[in-house]
């Protein structure tokens, strides 16, 4: 122990204790400051690879409208994509609760259209006047979606095509008005 303490001091070095039980005792040479210093660099960078995921919540309606619908489901997505999970509830008014398959639809709307960043974690259940659904990022769905974007932004045919030219995907439109 003695010509270990000698042999620090010579090189400028701390003599750490690791096992001070065992005989003889365990102790090691090392610059004991820097040694903090890396094991503080090491915490704070899993902290900073470590993800806090909340619970982000959209309420509807079951007679909402399609504008609101798109905006809100858009909204859900862009949650998803950021790691988030969503809370979808359903909130029903006076007699809409006697029709919970109008909730169910919606549901099954909104998890239909978030299907590529976002998988049904927990399925629809009634609480009461509302209806709930929970949905989780889906890492893989994401990472597909990612990819087949890519490949069809780098692929040769969606270039060729010339801008002016009429879609060959014809414009949805309402349907005529019978009255008039």
């Amino acid at each position: 122990m003695p010509e270990a303490l000698q042999l620090a001091r010579e090189l400028d070095l701390d003599l750490v204790e690791v096992a001070g039980q065992a005989n003889p005792p365990v102790v090691k040479i090392m610059d004991f400051g820097k040694f903090k210093y890396e094991e503080a660099q090491r915490a704070k960078e899993s902290r900073r690879k470590s993800t806090n995921i909340s619970i982000k919540e959209m309420k509807y309606r079951p007679k909402i409208g399609s504008g609101d619908f798109d905006t809100k489901t858009r909204k859900v997505a862009e949650f998803l994509t950021d790691g988030h999970k969503v809370k979808i509830t359903i909130m029903f008014r006076g007699r809409e609760v006697f029709h919970p398959e109008l909730g169910a639809k919606i549901l099954d709307s909104i998890a239909e259209h978030v299907a590529p960043v976002g998988k049904v974690e927990t399925h629809a259940r009634l609480d009461g006047r509302n209806m709930t659904m929970v949905l989780a990022p889906d890492k893989r769905a994401q990472a597909a979606a990612k990819r087949e974007h890519r490949d069809a932004s780098a692929s040769p045919a969606a270039e060729a095509a010339p801008v002016d030219a009429p879609s060959a995907v014809p414009a949805t439109s309402a349907p005529p008005d019978p009255q008039g």
